[in-house]
């Protein structure tokens, strides 16, 4: 499924209203001792896993970062900067990032993928992921029904990877909370989990999330230079739990 993102979106304040946001199982993450979560683009790991990714590290599980694209293509019109230059800028906002989270020694892998075009490298995604992965990891991916090719791409890469290497996989939702609704019949809301997230962990998942300025603030004057992630839609991450759907 892939669904148009455009438009305000639905207003953190109506995800809040929902009773049920709360009322998700709660992820043990005791089981876990490998976890391996990637990102389509660099910022959805912080967006849509951060406060997992430090939690487990602060439980001295070993975890690792597999970034599929390094993400020079969220802004195609812009003439501030070329693609390669917005890619430069983008590994090193999530170097800062990992740092941000207290993760700063947790190894980053780098797929470079051309952003836009995973699914045409499905399968060599799945082979990068399943090389990361073993029967007792967690991969924690972007969902494959999120509503970007990207993301949706990397969401099935991962589901096969998980299917040749016994490993759990757990998709988190990045665009989902945007185009839908509390109940949306679209999500798999039956299968969903959470994983609650102690204020000094909120505080550095907000730290994490200021460091992707290329996608906070604009990169120049012109309409193409606009922020990607505006108030409206960090709201949605600023979250005292991150969901998960597996």
């Amino acid at each position: 499924m892939v669904t148009a993102i455009a438009g305000p979106g639905t207003a953190e304040t109506t995800w809040q209203a929902w009773p049920a946001l709360r009322t998700f199982p709660v992820l043990p993450l005791t089981e876990v001792r490998h976890l391996v979560v990637v990102a389509p683009h660099p910022d959805d790991e912080v967006l849509g896993a951060g406060g997992t990714m430090r939690l487990a590290a602060d439980a001295d599980v070993r975890v690792e970062l597999l970034a599929v694209t390094d993400g020079e293509a969220s802004h195609p019109g812009s003439t501030a900067v070329t693609p390669t230059q917005l890619a430069t800028i983008r590994r090193g906002e999530t170097a800062a990032a990992m740092t941000a989270l207290g993760l700063a020694h947790q190894p980053i892998h780098r797929v470079g993928i051309e952003d836009g075009a995973v699914d045409a490298a499905e399968p060599a995604l799945a082979a990068a992921i399943a090389a990361r992965l073993t029967s007792s990891s967690w991969c924690l991916a972007t969902w494959a029904g999120d509503g970007h090719p990207d993301h949706e791409a990397t969401g099935r890469a991962a589901a096969a990877a998980c299917a040749t290497t016994g490993a759990r996989l757990l998709g988190y939702p990045v665009w989902t909370w945007h185009w839908a609704a509390p109940g949306d019949s679209r999500v798999p809301w039956q299968v969903a989990c959470r994983v609650p997230l102690p204020q000094p962990v909120r505080t550095a998942k907000a730290a994490a999330m200021t460091c992707y300025t290329s996608q906070l603030r604009p990169l120049g004057p012109r309409p193409e230079d606009a922020p990607v992630l505006w108030p409206g839609a960090l709201a949605r991450f600023d979250r005292d739990a991150e969901v998960f759907f597996g």
